[in-house]
């Protein structure tokens, strides 16, 4: 007979491999959703249409995945578990059935994405405490590794079936999901069960869900209405209304933590963060999913847009290969996954978690040197290395910050741990969307006036600085989506109409574009690479600092990790129902501990 913890790794990978799939289908078939529902790059609203259908999914997950961790210690994991697996499956029916085309479409399509969001909150906040609860201690790690790297292995997978799928019709990759889900949600079901003691007498922290919450929704929102252009602005973050909901989000965010204090039963429990082993490992994993978070996203629209095309790949085959293309950076972290976190269990997560952001580092830096027409074994080779770098962190951080809190507090540590990574992913996207509108603003002017000038234009000059004063979020999109957009703006403009109409064949053929674009998309991208490696390396320092290894069995703390949990004090101590990470009657043997 199957052993339990067998079952809930496998169902548990299921659910966390479902979800993943569905991040980057997304991402990769974004260009035939949005030519499948007629909007076009121009029209009006249409790029808020594509962060929200990146960002929105992220937004509520994170918003989410703490309360629902909290949750699932008072109700049960395993029940709520089960729920996310029936909401997700239901979410990705309802987008299979998107109706109508435009804006209508599209507003439709980031609704449902939010309700995969909800499902997916449900998924992530309880899988790895499930899977903590299941393994003993020492093979923790390798269950936890193998459980990350399905996750990775979900986005490529991802990415190849949302470049087979989205050729032949941008519906089917919502289907996707649609078998996962129905087989997960029965065989959860019927198998796993609940092996933690649930917390009896607790009541939901309102004040604190709602605080939360709100700060973390205005925040992301202001996040994403900050990258429109404002005014003459490139940008939006001049705008008054992105200025105001900033300052309430942090205004919020601020109070966020006082009045979890005076709360008796908090959603956030803030002094697991007393834990060093805790606070670091879910510092460094903040620090480096703002890092790498916007990354994938940044090297497809380089892939698709730009690379795949300038050698002669067709649009409508670009998802498929941009998916190929990134294949290396799976590779790299499946290989190391599994294999760092098995290491972790006998030696500790430090040397592994704190190697492995060094090595990303290197590796941001490492593509920041290469040209847009790059040598594609080199940027493969990087990308391997980046994955293996990102695999040695992963797993042993995540069995850390598990193995660091009492079981009873497993469902809202995995909460906090989750929401933090993707909260710091869903603002890395916004950051790095950031620094290239921005850099491709200052830029572009140039590339065109070059690009311009290889044609013989007289006047390149003059009219490179025109077409680079046109909004830089339509040239981004445009390139993303395999577009020229060249006809619109020179039509609708009498200077460029008259100037240029002896070029038209060129200007408004398939590679003139992306070859003009390309200098300042990766002048642009550069730059994003530098804030990458920084916080890369920043993320390694504070792994560093984590202690030795800690582990946290029935509030037991073992010998060769003392002082890196909470304090406590000499003998055996009698804990009553507080606030202090341990629940209620653990009692700890702490006479060798340090205070």
């Amino acid at each position: 007979m199957v052993k339990y913890k067998w079952v809930a790794l496998s169902n548990t990978t299921m659910g966390v491999l479902m979800a993943t799939i569905n991040g980057t289908i997304t991402l990769i078939s974004l260009p035939a959703i949005f030519k499948g529902i007629h909007l076009s790059p121009f029209a009006s609203g249409s790029f808020i249409y594509l962060l929200w259908i990146l960002m929105g999914f992220n937004i509520v997950t994170a918003v989410l995945l703490v309360t629902f961790g909290r949750l699932s210690d008072i109700f049960g994991r395993v029940r709520l578990f089960n729920f996310g697996f029936a909401i997700f499956t239901a979410g990705s029916v309802l987008l299979y059935l998107t109706p109508g085309t435009g804006v209508a479409a599209a507003q439709y399509l980031v609704a449902m994405r939010i309700v995969q969001g909800v499902g997916a909150a449900f998924l992530f906040s309880n899988s790895s405490a499930i899977i903590t609860d299941a393994f003993p201690v020492n093979e923790r790690g390798k269950a936890l590794g193998i459980n990350q790297v399905a996750a990775l292995g979900g986005s490529f997978i991802g990415l190849i079936l949302g470049g087979v799928l989205s050729v032949i019709n941008w519906r089917y990759i919502f289907l996707v999901s649609v078998p996962v889900g129905l087989f997960g949600t029965i065989w959860s079901m019927a198998k796993l069960k609940d092996t933690a003691m649930k917390e009896t007498g607790q009541r939901i922290d309102y004040a604190g869900n709602i605080t939360f919450g709100a700060g973390i929704t205005i925040l992301l929102v202001a996040v994403t209405y900050g990258l429109l252009p404002y005014g003459k602005d490139t940008t939006g973050w001049s705008n008054p209304l992105v200025i105001a909901s900033l300052v309430v989000s942090v205004a919020l965010l601020v109070a966020f933590p006082f009045i979890e204090r005076r709360v008796r039963q908090p959603m956030f429990r803030l002094s697991l963060f007393r834990s060093r082993a805790f606070s670091a490992g879910n510092f460094a994993s903040l620090l480096s999913a703002v890092g790498r978070g916007g990354v994938m996203i940044m090297l497809v629209i380089l892939l698709q847009g730009i690379w795949l095309p300038l050698h002669g790949y067709s649009y409508a085959s670009t998802p498929f290969w941009a998916g190929i293309a990134m294949l290396p950076m799976t590779a790299g972290f499946m290989i190391m996954g599994p294999l760092s976190g098995a290491i972790s269990d006998k030696h500790g997560a430090r040397v592994l978690a704190t190697a492995g952001m060094f090595i990303v580092g290197i590796m941001f830096f490492v593509l920041s040197t290469m040209p847009y027409n790059f040598n594609y074994v080199e940027f493969g080779i990087a990308l391997f290395i980046m994955g293996m770098g990102n695999g040695m962190f992963a797993a042993p951080n995540t069995a850390a910050i598990m193995n660091s809190v009492p079981a009873e507090s497993r469902g809202a540590a995995s909460g906090m741990m989750t929401t933090l990574r993707n909260a710091g992913q869903t603002a890395s996207m916004g950051m790095f969307f950031t620094i290239v509108i921005v850099a491709l603003a200052a830029g572009m002017g140039a590339s065109f006036t070059n690009a311009l000038s290889s044609l013989g234009v007289s006047n390149a000059a003059y009219y490179g600085s025109i077409l680079g004063k046109e909004p830089p979020t339509i040239a981004l999109f445009s390139a993303f989506l395999g577009e020229n957009p060249m006809q619109t703006i020179i039509s609708a403009s009498p200077i460029l109409a008259s100037g240029l109409h002896s070029y038209t064949s060129v200007l408004y053929g398939k590679y003139w574009f992306p070859s003009a674009l390309a200098p300042a998309f990766m002048g642009a991208l550069r730059d994003a690479f530098y804030v990458g490696m920084s916080l890369s390396f920043v993320a390694a320092v504070v792994s560093l600092f984590r202690g030795k290894k800690y582990v946290d069995e029935g509030a037991h703390y073992v010998s060769d990790d003392r002082g890196n949990g909470p304090s406590a004090s000499s003998g055996t101590v009698q804990v009553h129902p507080r606030d202090d990470g341990i629940s209620g009657g653990s009692t700890i043997k702490s006479s060798n501990m340090r205070r």
